[in-house]
């Protein structure tokens, strides 16, 4: 989102890509057919896989400790796997326990099943199979009992819980290990159930009431802008929840008037878009480093292990990996549920700034603990749901305008740009039937047909 009348090397950091959204495995799961022979998908179907910036590159080098080269293979490899993983979840429905990459490119794939007589199945796709106790449901069942428990308890020495694929667990970050028992307790469930991680950290939302760059609330508070959207003829951007209520006024980076907050939300979740005036003209660019812009493709979903890189107006861009989805975060002003955890740092001011992966947009920053010249650990609130829930359309190199087709609407079960679907939905499209490999919003010129990565014929 950039105003018209701006300098190029002034303009506002746009936002990113994509979101995370662990879904309800389907129910007819154990229908799904087996692995398509033939071989593997190939990353370059997924808009924008091999064409990362240099800039991105070389942060990622910088922030994960790569050497030349593994930055762009390693992008290649996480679109690459994450058809694969896609693929593999529908056809292991109930069975299916998470997945995630590893090795310094993401080289290897695996995927959990709660049975052995999988193995054979996943390692057809060139995966690891890892076989393990509690299926993904059976481990958001537990999350579930935890997130209804923190409505009517004190969260703060137990400010983190999540569902953690790698280990097969629900863990709890608390304070002392009697914090997160007592949290466990209040939930029905015994320390057996869950796991737990004593930190010092107490995550806080990132805003920040000085001035700086990015933009301004009511004239006080500052956070970045996350990502550009339209809803019909209105245009806007995507941000933190936490940056304002709706009706707040927004100036720029310049100072010059810029808009209104149209909806927000907070906590619960931390999701909120900006309706801007007619001098500032949405567009599908993110401020990446030293003045260099990436484009957003769309908002395909990155697995756990994956790397994720961050923009924001206090402290720029920064780089990490994602370490679980579907995370309950307690800051002072309450509990936020759904969030990415994250590895890269941020300050206050970089507040709804965005995370992508590649070129595709995942979320936009939340909160986190530490900072950028020690580390720390950043949350982020992943963007498919903030478009669903607000009915928005995510600027791309590629997107159709105009709203999103409604959900509930007649033509439901046929494919539509601008909707938002979750692994294992399935669509009708040019009389033929797809199931969805990978969560993302539908662009306009990636039907089912052409986009092998993210939709299976079935």
């Amino acid at each position: 989102m950039v105003g018209r009348h701006a300098a190029g090397s002034r303009r506002a950091a746009l936002t990113a890509l994509g979101a995370l959204v662990l879904t309800a495995l389907p129910s007819a799961a154990s229908a799904a057919p087996p692995p398509v022979p033939g071989p593997r998908p190939a990353a370059a179907h997924t808009p924008g896989a091999a064409a990362a910036p240099a800039r991105m590159l070389s942060a990622m080098e910088r922030d994960l400790g790569l050497a030349p080269g593994q930055a762009a293979a390693r992008l290649v490899n996480e679109a690459e796997a994450g058809t694969r993983a896609g693929m593999l979840r529908n056809t292991l429905g109930d069975r299916f326990a998470g997945a995630w990459v590893s090795g310094a490119t993401s080289a290897e794939l695996t995927v959990a099943t709660t049975d052995a007589a999988d193995t054979a199945a996943i390692e057809a796709q060139g995966a690891k199979a890892a076989v393990v106790g509690k299926n993904l449901a059976e481990l958001r069942a537990v999350k579930e009992k935890l997130d209804a428990a923190a409505v009517r308890t004190r969260t703060r020495q137990t400010p983190v819980w999540y569902v953690d694929v790698r280990t097969n667990r629900v863990t709890v970050q608390a304070t002392s290990e009697s914090a997160a028992a007592g949290f466990a307790e209040a939930a029905g469930l015994s320390t057996r159930d869950v796991g737990v991680r004593v930190s010092p950290d107490q995550p806080r939302v990132l805003e920040d009431l000085v001035g700086g760059d990015a933009f301004y609330i009511n004239d006080q508070a500052r956070c970045s802008i996350g990502f550009s959207v339209t809803k019909d003829d209105q245009q806007g951007f995507a941000t933190a929840g936490h940056c304002g209520d709706p009706g707040a006024t927004t100036t720029g980076f310049n100072e010059a008037d810029q808009g209104t907050f149209q909806a927000s939300t907070f906590p619960g979740k931390d999701m909120a878009w900006v309706g801007v005036n007619s001098d500032w003209t949405a567009t599908p660019d993110v401020k990446a480093q030293d003045g260099e812009k990436i484009q957003v493709a769309g908002s395909v979903e990155a697995l756990v292990g994956a790397s994720v890189c961050r923009s924001g107006s206090t402290t720029g861009w920064h780089c990490g990996t994602v370490q679980q989805h579907d995370t309950s975060v307690t800051y002072p002003e309450g509990t936020v549920n759904g969030l990415t955890e994250t590895t890269v740092c941020a300050e206050p001011g970089d507040s709804g700034g965005p995370f992508v992966s590649g070129t595709q947009a995942q979320g936009t920053t939340s909160g986190g603990s530490g900072d950028c010249t020690n580390g720390g650990t950043t949350f982020y609130q992943p963007i498919n749901p903030l478009l669903s829930d607000f009915g928005l359309t995510l600027t791309t190199t590629s997107a159709a305008s105009g709203a999103p087709a409604p959900q509930d609407n007649a033509a439901a079960d046929a494919w539509a740009a601008g909707r938002v679907y979750e692994v294992g939905a399935t669509v009708s499209f040019d009389g033929a039937r797809y199931r969805c490999l990978q969560g993302h919003q539908a662009q306009g010129a990636g039907s089912p047909a052409s986009t092998p990565a993210l939709w299976q014929r079935v």
